[in-house]
């Protein structure tokens, strides 16, 4: 008999599952060496630069350990300690929510974007497809992998044609934490939602260095594409964080206000009246001065009526005479459009009017109401602004309004003047209820312009005939906005469903947002899409 035999007969040989479990222990064990040593790699590369790690980052931004993590190999070895690619995807949840979630790896590769990547992130995409849930791009790339070459490019597009397929499906989130340049910035661009950090985000197409070889310009990184200028100039981005914690928290903070995805109802808040309540939405008028010339913050009138009186804005420093952000009213979510009269008198301009637009697009996309304060003067004048194309770029906000099938809550606030009353939210393009408060004023134009116009021929006679034509203009600026101005003509014709005094605003609000929390949104329609001003 062998030994071999003898061994079996007496049962002293291992058993096969004993060594397969042994196996199974070494490979978990290496497995844990490789990301560890990874990490660790990670942690001395980035940690001296001030910015976190790709898993810390994912760690800090999800539920404590709810992250799975997804294709963690692909592209590398384990038997040669080599993770392989330059980004980490996988999901998880916030609030109890899940999540997709990648995230750019910048201590492998400097975060370059190649085969491995792109396939990593599109099944990823495929995969928040299916299951209907948020998308979270933590961004930190030097870019397209040159050695890769045109490979590398061919991604990019096939991730730019799954985020437009993403798009109006489930909510996209792009957190810059480093640089996120060429082709790549039309990633972040097509999502929802951009956060950027002030000291070490940057997006640009083409860099400092090429930009002063094509034209000899002298550019620094932060004045060519820092967090600065795309959150005040270009209004690329949405949010501008102090540091990469704050960035992850504006994250968190703003899908609390958006569902999962374009059927799901948004979330509700719990709402309790004795604890929520805000007390001063009994005395929102007080915030508002009676001249119309007099400015305020329009921000404190919606902190005033809003759920725990919190309101937070989108896009704060962009086109800052429009407001848009989120609230919530008995628990309710709700989109927030609104004139601000402390800057420029809350005219709208080109910026403003794109600005608007496309947070209202946003909004019906994902079924949220949209709630618009107005006290606005009219359009900005000015051959700058005709220049720019106002009349095209303000159509924007017309299509967005009109198309809308969110429920769509109005309230004139103290003026509405011209064009501008019917762009913002006006029952003829399609608001389900309009209030106004008593005192507002609501006419083709304001009184100082009209009286020219609606009373020249008087003001002629009266400076022939040697008057005082200030005492006269007073007196027909007076007369106009007694039988013109007012709300009366607005109640008359149907254009406004009723005046409501000041502290019941918020009671309006919440009231119409009940009533409207069953409001049909099937559209019948026989064309796939419009064809509006883009």
């Amino acid at each position: 008999m062998t030994e071999a035999h003898d061994s079996r007969a007496t049962g002293t040989q291992d058993r096969p599952d004993e060594g397969v479990a042994v196996s199974r222990e070494n490979f978990a064990a290496r497995n844990r060496e490789v990301v560890e040593a990874a990490e660790e790699r990670a942690r001395s590369r980035q940690h001296p630069h001030g910015r976190r790690t790709a898993r810390e980052r994912i760690a800090e931004l999800l539920d404590e350990g709810s992250f799975t993590e997804l294709d963690r190999f692909a592209g590398g070895d384990i038997d040669k300690g080599a993770l392989g690619s330059a980004v980490i995807t996988g999901a998880g949840t916030i609030d109890s929510r899940p999540v997709a979630v990648y995230a750019q790896d910048f201590s492998v590769q400097g975060g370059t974007l190649g085969q491995v990547e792109g396939d990593k992130i599109l099944r990823l995409m495929d995969r928040a497809l299916s299951l209907r849930i948020p998308i979270i791009a933590l961004l930190d790339s030097g870019g397209a992998r040159i050695q890769e070459g045109v490979t590398a490019l061919a991604q990019y597009g096939r991730i730019f044609k799954k985020t437009s397929e993403c798009s109006g499906v489930v909510p996209q989130l792009s957190v810059i934490l480093g640089p996120c340049a060429g082709g790549a910035v039309y990633g972040p661009a097509l999502t929802d939602f951009i956060i950027m950090t002030k000291a070490s985000s940057y997006m640009f197409v083409t860099g400092p260095s090429v930009v002063k070889a094509a034209t000899g310009e002298d550019i620094a990184a932060e004045d060519l594409g820092g967090a600065d200028l795309h959150n005040s100039v270009s209004g690329v981005a949405h949010f501008l964080a102090e540091d990469e914690s704050e960035a992850l928290d504006y994250a968190r903070t703003l899908l609390s206000y958006l569902p999962s995805h374009c059927e799901e109802p948004a979330p509700l808040f719990a709402y309790d009246p004795t604890m929520s309540e805000p007390p001063n939405a009994s005395r929102v008028g007080d915030l508002v001065p009676e001249s119309p010339k007099q400015a305020y913050d329009m921000v404190e009138v919606v902190e005033a009526i809003a759920d725990n009186e919190e309101f937070l804005e989108v896009q704060p420093l962009f086109a800052p005479s429009i407001l848009i952000g989120f609230a919530s009213f008995e628990g309710r979510p709700a989109g927030i459009v609104a004139s601000q009269p402390a800057v420029d008198a809350g005219t709208l301009d080109v910026d403003a009017s794109e600005k608007a637009a496309r947070f209202v697009r946003f909004c019906d996309a994902f079924g949220i109401p949209i709630v618009t304060l107005v006290d606005v003067p009219g359009y900005r004048p000015g051959s700058e602004q005709e220049r720019a194309g106002i009349i095209r770029r303000g159509a924007k906000l017309i299509t967005a309004y009109a198309s809308a099938s969110v429920p769509l809550v109005t309230v004139i606030i103290r003026k509405a003047f011209g064009g501008a009353y019917i762009v913002m939210g006006s029952k003829s393009l399609g608001a389900d209820v309009s209030f106004s408060w008593p005192a507002s004023q609501i006419a083709v134009m304001g009184s100082e312009g009209a009286v020219d116009i609606v009373f020249r021929r008087q003001l002629a006679e009266a400076g022939q005939q040697g008057r005082d034509i200030a005492a006269q203009r007073a007196h027909y600026q007076a007369l106009y906005e007694k039988h013109s101005v007012n709300p009366n003509l607005s109640l008359r014709g149907g254009q406004l469903d009723g005046l409501i005094e000041p502290g019941r605003t918020r009671e309006a609000i919440a009231s119409s947002l009940r009533l409207l929390a069953r409001k049909d949104r099937a559209v019948h329609s026989p064309r796939v899409h419009d064809n509006a001003p883009l």
